[in-house]
């Protein structure tokens, strides 16, 4: 039987297609039918961005991006009608426009507890479905004690940035890797996949990657 095929994913938690494309990839993998060992890695999109930033995620996208009111709205109401579509709920009225950092040393404490993925599903959901603020420390902990993790061991990690060095190798890792955008999926460790693409794309890159890698296998036996 096939090892687990590895899939490393590069994602921020206020990009909304890392969310979009989660769901997708999720429906892909299932549809794979195979083991798969996803680890989620650190990537941030506006590290400058304040923590409270005083504004509506409206506003920060057309300051950022230096696009009219107008046309952020409507690119707004364009992503939360995919989103629906793979069943999600986005509520960019009450998004909490932040800095990521402290969310993604929150992923990393999660994974030394075995807990990434949960933390990871949560965070999304809290910022985007829920209006939940996902850059301060007393919010992150108390959404890491919603999936049992101890609530004081999280507000201790974070404000001693033990994960921090984490976050910036994962940072560091997607340079080398020339990614320049997320979400992006290296599935084991050779073929790489950007953007939340169609579930059928993600399918077949996971079953060309067992089928190599069994194909080695067996030219190892039988030599």
């Amino acid at each position: 039987m096939s090892e687990a095929v590895k899939v490393d994913i590069w994602s921020d938690v206020q990009c909304p297609w890392c969310y979009i494309g989660k769901r997708k990839f999720e429906d892909g993998a299932a549809q794979f039918g195979g083991g798969v060992e996803v680890e989620y890695h650190s990537f941030e999109l506006a590290p400058d961005t304040p923590v409270d930033y005083e504004g509506t995620a409206l506003e920060y996208l057309s300051e950022r991006k230096g696009m009219p009111v107008a046309q952020v709205t409507e690119m707004l109401e364009r992503v939360t009608g995919i989103a629906s579509s793979v069943g999600l709920d986005f509520d960019y009225e009450h998004v909490h426009q932040t800095n990521t950092v402290k969310a993604h040393e929150l992923v990393h404490f999660a994974k030394s507890k075995g807990r990434q993925l949960d933390m990871k599903e949560r965070l999304l959901k809290a910022y985007f479905v829920e209006g939940h603020h996902v850059g301060r420390v007393d919010d992150l902990a108390d959404l890491a004690a919603e999936i049992g993790l101890d609530r004081a061991e999280v507000v201790t990690a974070l404000e001693a940035e033990t994960f921090l060095a984490d976050v910036k190798a994962d940072v560091a890792q997607a340079e080398v890797y020339g990614i320049r955008g997320v979400p992006f999926f290296v599935i084991d460790g050779r073929y790489g996949v950007s953007g939340a693409q169609d579930p059928a794309t993600f399918t077949d890159v996971l079953r060309q990657a067992r089928a190599e890698r069994d194909q080695v296998s067996a030219e190892g036996v039988a030599r």
